[in-house]
């Protein structure tokens, strides 16, 4: 069985939505797994903003016609398809992200890859409302990114620089796996980093003693080099101070990363220093990201 045997691709018919599912056509294709289009009629506009709804719907009435519509679109979705995807196509109605989420659940998709931008009141940063509640509630890992939209043609992507953020939590380790494991797939080399605080080399004005850095930077890599036995995973190692947001995205950008990797907290939401900028991170990434 394949490593992703089930991928989830919810569509809403715009541009964003059409590059992330680019990107699940590669994987599907590389995989040779099943694709799941889904597309989500939300109910009448009384649950919904103005500005949310036209997302998924500009019904303000959801009907049988409204379906079947919204199935011969989704059914003729994908420009060229590959014959070696296995593809599925499923029309859902009701809240958006509980419908991705629950179908996820249902077909034991391995991977949830969608756009980030939404139109939804709540924003969080360029999140939409819809992609933030599916990355908290979503117990498969979610692939996102805030330039979906300049996707290529699936055949033309490719995976040359894979880039692994973590924070050295307890879910550091499934972070690490599953990027090495991804990275071997395409025969990517992996980097990995972490970033510290500025406040271990100032604070207030004040300088610290640049040997206390080093200590510092020690200490965090000898806790990768441990990680990496334990995992069995390896890359280059980068330690990086700063906000994490901006270094993880700048570090991305420098080293040509084609593929972000980062961690997400479970059941208290996006929590911890590094997740708790999961967010942004994703907002400032010059690539698409994966959150475990």
């Amino acid at each position: 069985m394949a490593w992703l045997s089930t991928i989830l691709a919810p569509v809403a018919f715009s541009p964003r939505c059409r590059g992330a599912t680019q990107y699940a056509e590669t994987l599907a294709s590389h995989f040779h797994t099943q694709l799941i289009l889904l597309h989500v009629v939300p109910p009448p506009l009384g649950l919904f903003t103005a500005l949310e709804a036209p997302a998924y719907s500009t019904a303000t009435e959801v009907s049988q016609e409204t379906l079947q519509q919204r199935k011969a679109e989704l059914a003729q979705y994908l420009e060229s398809p590959s014959c070696d995807i296995p593809l599925r196509t499923e029309v859902a109605f009701g809240e958006p992200a509980h419908e991705i989420v629950e179908a996820a659940r249902q077909s034991h998709a391995d991977l949830i890859v969608m756009a980030t931008h939404g139109y939804g009141p709540f924003r969080r940063f360029l999140l939409g409302s819809v992609t933030a509640k599916v990355l908290h509630d979503a117990a498969c890992p979610v692939w996102t990114g805030p330039h979906l939209e300049q996707a290529p043609h699936y055949r033309n992507i490719a995976f040359r620089r894979i880039m692994c953020a973590i924070d050295l939590a307890e879910a550091s380790r499934g972070v690490l796996e599953w990027a090495s494991r991804f990275a071997g797939e395409f025969g990517a080399p992996l980097d990995i980093v972490h970033v510290l605080p500025h406040t271990l080399i100032e604070l207030g004005g004040l300088y610290f003693d640049p040997e206390w850095r080093g200590h510092a930077v020690e200490a965090v890599r000898e806790r990768i080099c441990r990680l990496e036995q334990e995992t069995h995973t390896s890359g280059e190692m980068w330690i990086e101070f700063g906000d994490p947001p901006i270094a993880v995205s700048d570090l991305a950008a420098n080293r040509k990363a084609d593929l972000l990797v980062i961690g997400r907290g479970r059941h208290g939401g996006l929590g911890g220093r590094l997740r708790a900028n999961a967010y942004a991170i994703l907002r400032e990434s010059p690539c698409p990201v994966v959150t475990i």
